[in-house]
């Protein structure tokens, strides 16, 4: 392992900001971030701040720094840093007599640099044939220059964003050279490497715009959504979670799904969101690895044993759709579908706990038809008993007689479309991004007994439920009384059963009528913010 020296300049006279360094960012002084990073670092370097200030100094040596305080003619605000570094670099060497192998000049003014990113810029430093390697953030931007009174453009064409060539822009967070190409002149070698850091990491501090950006990205939070999503359960919990997601912006966010879940990774990955598979034997290791403040649930029943190995690593746990013994133990569990024997503490259960997506906000109000002239079905994710051919075989004959229209709306997983390829007309459509429209449309729908349900009450909707499974036969909600009707499980229903429910909601326009008010009177759309203001006020305890 190279033997590294991490000098970090801090000048006490900054102008942009006074006496920057001192000042405290997110309750710690911005110095603090630097020598932090620097020795938590696997190179194990010796940490010297070079400073001209005796507060700054004594700071630095609180912080687990040695400090240099450097020549009176070397903290002047035209000196560069190379000579401030270099003679930092040789009394460093005079007064611990020994060599170095690596330098690398560390700032203050990048507090969010990661020691991810050091680390690796430094091990690349040493798998390399190369001298000075130096962190830079990625841009692409139609640039111009000034070149005597004429504006030019650097560029060739005016093409797409993601077209333009890449460009690097030095970040300041490190310059890290072999010792020996460091001068008092230069701290750059002849072969030079660099560094993408990422975006966030990217940030130099340099104005109070900067500083109040860095202060909210240092006082975020990770949230974790831990989540399943495979053929056998479908896509709901992932649906759920990233509504959720979508109303978190002040902290970070981030998936992880188990090991059989490839289904719910890449509809996330749809959604542009940070998206882990598990590659641990157990998830647990996973999770801790990406060290949330927050683990929100949302893969079936959990176990006594899974809650308290979170709880236990000092993570908040929030369970959704919970009704594990590891329930018992979570911070907070949110039931809106599926009921519990008994009251809990922290337990928040039924409708007034369900959120839609957003597209359900903006539907205007529906008007009823007395005459039948739409029919959706939608079976969920992915539809494992095939409930969407099921009720095709029931109802479209009867369908195509009486010039009622269809539309069957599939989900990403589901993988028996040659079972449907003798139904003509059919209108079908796959991971639709607008299900709140064909609902909206339909005068009728099929569907299971999910989250579904409380979509098509909020679109007014009458329905007619197949349960997929035994869980989906004690979701309560899924009744008369809120419009809808309930044939119990779909995999032991006949054509017949389901034809003669058809038939007699399509011919008795009064039942119809009382489905669609009594779906009119519920309220489903304040739910969502009532999850979210909770889940808020745990994550800022």
């Amino acid at each position: 392992m190279p033997s590294v020296l991490v000098i970090i300049p801090a000048r006490g006279g900054s102008k942009g900001i006074p006496r920057k360094n001192l000042r405290p960012l997110n309750g710690k002084p911005l110095l603090h971030y630097a020598i932090h990073l620097a020795l938590l670092s696997k190179y194990k370097p010796h940490v010297v701040v070079t400073t001209d200030d005796e507060e700054i100094g004594y700071f630095a040596t609180q912080l687990g720094a040695t400090v240099h305080y450097r020549d009176n003619a070397l903290g002047d605000d035209d000196v560069t840093l190379d000579p401030v570094i270099y003679e930092a670099y040789v009394k460093t060497v005079e007064r611990t007599n020994k060599a170095y192998d690596i330098v690398a000049t560390l700032q203050p003014t990048a507090p969010l640099l990661s020691v991810l990113s050091f680390d690796g810029a430094i091990q690349r430093l040493g798998n390399k044939d190369i001298d000075t390697i130096i962190s830079v953030g990625e841009e692409k931007y139609l640039t111009w220059q000034k070149r005597g009174e004429v504006f030019m453009p650097l560029y060739e064409a005016r093409v797409n964003h993601r077209l333009l060539p890449k460009m690097y822009r030095e970040t300041g967070g490190f310059l890290i050279s072999r010792a020996e190409s460091i001068s008092n002149d230069s701290r750059i070698g002849s072969r030079v490497d660099l560094y993408v850091v990422p975006q966030e990491e990217a940030i130099d501090i340099d104005t109070h715009a900067d500083w109040s950006i860095c202060e909210y990205l240092l006082r975020r939070k990770t949230v974790l959504f831990c989540v399943s999503g495979y053929p056998e359960i479908g896509l709901g919990h992932v649906y759920n979670c990233l509504i959720l997601a979508n109303e978190i912006l002040d902290h970070r966010i981030v998936f992880l799904v188990d090991s059989k879940s490839q289904l719910a990774f890449d509809k996330i990955s749809e959604s542009n969101y940070e998206v882990h598979i598990q590659t641990s034997e157990d998830i647990i290791d996973d999770i801790s690895s990406l060290s949330p403040a927050v683990v929100i649930n949302d893969r079936l029943d959990t176990t006594e044993d899974y809650i308290r190995a979170l709880k236990s690593r000092a993570f908040k746990v929030v369970n959704i759709e919970d009704l594990g013994t590891g329930a018992r133990h979570a911070d907070m569990v949110f039931n809106a579908i599926y009921p519990e024997a008994e009251a809990l503490p922290g337990h928040f259960v039924g409708s007034n706990y369900f959120c839609a997506r957003d597209e359900f906000y903006l539907l205007k109000q529906k008007q009823f038809s007395n005459d039948v002239k739409s029919i959706l079905i939608t079976f969920g994710g992915v539809d494992p008993n095939n409930l969407t051919q099921k009720t095709l075989d029931a109802i479209y004959d009867h369908c195509v007689k009486a010039g009622i229209k269809i539309t069957v709306v599939l989900g990403l997983g589901y993988k028996k479309e040659e079972s449907l390829k003798r139904f003509l007309n059919v209108e079908i459509s796959r991971n639709s991004k607008r299900i709140s429209q064909f609902m909206q449309e339909a005068d009728i729908a099929f569907s299971s007994a999910g989250r579904t349900i409380y979509e098509l009450a909020l679109t007014h909707t009458p329905s007619i439920i197949m349960a997929q499974n035994d869980r989906e036969l004690s979701h309560v909600f899924a009744e008369r009384k809120n419009g809808f009707l309930h044939l119990g499980l779909g995999s032991v229903l006949t054509r017949d059963a389901i034809q003669h429910a058809f038939l007699e909601l399509v011919s008795q326009t009064a039942v119809r009528k009382q489905l669609f008010d009594s779906m009119n009177e519920i309220d489903l759309r304040s739910g969502k913010s009532r999850v979210v203001k909770l889940l808020k006020d745990l994550i800022a305890k």
